[in-house]
């Protein structure tokens, strides 16, 4: 079983996100950079870009092919991780450090929608059992 950090809010498209006051932090699970396998690049949105929940706004390219990624909740992009840009393995590295984008959340309740992380352990657990 993956790791799942107690501290994050996930979606069941796998993304990650942690509210630090008006700014969420966001990338992808452990679960979804197994899935995905060894990644070869990260295409990170403009800086100022409006998102709404659900949004496909980052695209993460393995050697399996290319996966949108969706915004958890509704913002504005104001920072992305241009460490990513020359070493996107650092998503395989370690998911949860290497965070994808930074957002100023037009609504931090929405992420109460999302799921904590016992019901993400239990979605990762049917995936796996599953076989998918």
């Amino acid at each position: 079983m993956s790791k799942i950090p107690g501290d994050l809010r996930y979606t069941k498209d796998h993304e990650w996100i942690r509210l630090e006051g008006g700014t969420g932090v966001m990338g992808i699970t452990d679960y979804a950079q197994h899935a995905m396998g060894d990644v070869v690049y990260v295409e990170l949105p403009d800086v100022g870009r409006k998102v709404a929940a659900g949004d496909d706004f980052v695209v993460v390219e393995s050697v399996k092919g290319a996966n949108d990624v969706f915004s958890p909740v509704s913002g504005t992009v104001t920072e992305v991780n241009e460490e990513l840009d020359g070493a996107p393995e650092l998503v395989n590295q370690d998911p949860y450090a290497n965070w994808l984008v930074k957002l100023k959340v037009d609504d931090p309740s929405e992420a109460d929608g999302l799921l904590d992380a016992a019901a993400y352990g239990k979605l990762v657990e049917e995936l796996e059992a599953e076989g998918s």
